[in-house]
């Protein structure tokens, strides 16, 4: 389908989006087009004012707008138990189930040697200099289910566990609601090694 040079380049943008495909971009580019004006002005603001706005917490690397960002400088969380995630989307993740009060630590990725991804790419130093500064107690490494996830939960672990901080790492099993019989091989062996005694 033909379009004006400039859907055609709004659709070019968006598809560059994550997540987003040519029929996705053209959809949402249409869509934009039909939204009152004011409406695309505010969209294309809060782009360039959260872009303008937002930085890297200087202690854990999550996004904020203020450095340190809020969760660093809140004397009420557990300062004495610091969760390692991936990405930022991570702690909003965490902080939307309402059921964690410690601090984070954002290593933005995760070990991946085909992608060539060494330790030197992620948030490590910053993180073992942190631990040598904050009375740190527990180290909850909280990396997705994944190879790379599993690799790099591996590797922080090898580094913290000779320093004698507690290392754990969050459960990965079954989802609720799910039926054994569909899960794979990996899922269930995680659910069995995350087993727990029933009280």
């Amino acid at each position: 389908m033909y379009f004006a040079e400039p859907v055609a380049k709004l659709i070019e943008h968006l598809a560059k989006l994550p997540g987003i495909g040519p029929k996705t971009a053209q959809k949402l580019a249409l869509y934009l087009l039909e939204i009152p004006e004011e409406e695309a002005r505010a969209l294309a603001e809060a782009i360039i004012t959260a872009r303008k706005n937002t930085r890297y917490c200087s202690i854990c690397f999550n996004l904020t707008d203020t450095d340190p960002c809020a969760i660093c400088r809140n004397p009420g969380r557990n300062h004495r138990l610091l969760m390692v995630v991936e990405e930022a989307k991570d702690v909003a993740a965490m902080e939307r189930t309402g059921s964690f009060n410690g601090i984070y630590h954002v290593l933005h990725g995760v070990l991946s040697p085909i992608k060539g991804i060494g330790p030197e790419d992620l948030k490590v130093r910053e993180l073992l200099l942190r631990l040598s500064r904050e009375p740190v107690e527990e180290i909850i490494i909280a990396t997705n289910p994944t190879v790379e996830g599993e690799a790099t939960a591996m590797y922080l672990a090898s580094l913290l566990k000779p320093l004698n901080f507690k290392v754990t790492r969050i459960a990965h099993g079954l989802p609720v609601g799910s039926d054994i019989e569909y899960a794979d091989e990996l899922t269930i062996r995680k659910a069995l090694e995350g087993r727990r005694v029933l009280e």
